[in-house]
């Protein structure tokens, strides 16, 4: 008679390190989990009369998780149930031990947020990168992106989020938030992160995204006619935002040029913006209001500059 055997993994004949395997375990060696936990610790509840709760750094690695691979809180436990290789970051074994269930995971995130844990962490991890040797350049590059919100009344407010609002961008209007950023010219790391609604203009918080010692300020026509400003937060800096060129339908083809020069630096940011919307998925809010979301986005932020520097850190 023919049988089928289900060999387990640890039996596997013929195995290979995934991209997902091969992420983590970049991960695993870069992100200071210590410190981190450092910063929980004193908010996360003791062992006492109830159910024994699970490890702080446990807890940590699984909302890390939930970032990097844009997971909901039940998606995050199926999520584990299914893949070998998050287990093991996490540190789970299945044969002695069950996953944190999604309230559980859900509870965390809301101990996470009430004490603005994402802002305090990517003020850490920015910390963390100096003492690797990071050094901010002289020049930052300002830019904004729209994470979208859903514009359905179909939920039991029958409201859409009263922290979105809708903006329009060309010829379509979009819904939802707005992340903006300030970004090191040289090493691509974010410094400044601030959270609007997406109606918010870009320039409103120009000031917030400048560290004060630039010398020179990039960024999209957005910014123009913002001198006043950059020289009041940074008065050594040179105004390299980019101009408009048409006006009237006529093409001024100097200042065209010019702006084409600035955006071999300007772009640079999107390499950054790439990082959280598609290596991450942050492209949508998971959350209603602003507070929420904003949390998730200094977290968000804080993981991608320990990506974007990984190599530096596990080379330092």
């Amino acid at each position: 008679m023919k049988q089928t055997t289900f060999s387990t993994a640890g039996f596997d004949l013929y195995t290979k390190t995934t991209k997902r395997a091969a992420f983590l375990a970049e991960m695993e060696q870069v992100v200071p989990w210590a410190e981190l936990c450092g910063l929980v610790e004193p908010h996360y509840p003791k062992a006492g009369a109830g159910r024994r709760p699970f490890g702080v750094e446990r807890m940590l690695r699984i909302y890390c998780l939930q970032q990097w691979f844009n997971l909901s809180d039940p998606a995050a436990e199926e999520a584990l149930y299914d893949s070998l290789s998050m287990r093991r970051f996490v540190g789970i074994d299945l044969g002695r031990e069950p996953v944190p269930d999604e309230t559980t995971i859900c509870r965390f995130r809301h101990l996470l947020e009430a004490h603005d844990f994402g802002r305090r962490m990517f003020e850490y991890v920015h910390e963390h990168l100096e003492a690797k040797g990071l050094r901010l350049s002289s020049g930052t590059i300002v830019d904004a992106t729209i994470i979208h919100a859903p514009s359905s009344t179909k939920n039991e407010a029958k409201a859409r989020d009263p922290d979105m609002h809708q903006t329009k961008k060309g010829n379509q209007w979009y819904f939802g938030m707005k992340a903006h950023f300030g970004v090191d010219r040289r090493a691509k790391v974010i410094h400044s992160v601030v959270a609007t609604a997406a109606n918010v203009h870009d320039s409103v918080v120009l000031g917030d995204l400048l560290h004060g010692e630039e010398r020179d300020v990039w960024g999209d026509q957005a910014y123009q006619g913002q001198g006043d400003v950059i020289k009041e937060k940074a008065p050594k800096a040179r105004d390299r935002t980019n101009r408009r060129y048409r006006h009237r339908g006529v093409v001024n083809e100097a200042e065209r040029a010019r702006n084409r020069e600035k955006s071999k630096v300007r772009s640079r940011v999107e390499h950054v913006i790439g990082v959280i919307k598609l290596k991450f998925g942050f492209t949508k809010v998971r959350y209603r209001g602003l507070e929420k979301n904003a949390n998730r986005l200094f977290a968000t932020c804080g993981l991608t500059n320990l990506y974007i520097l990984r190599h530096r850190c596990r080379a330092a």
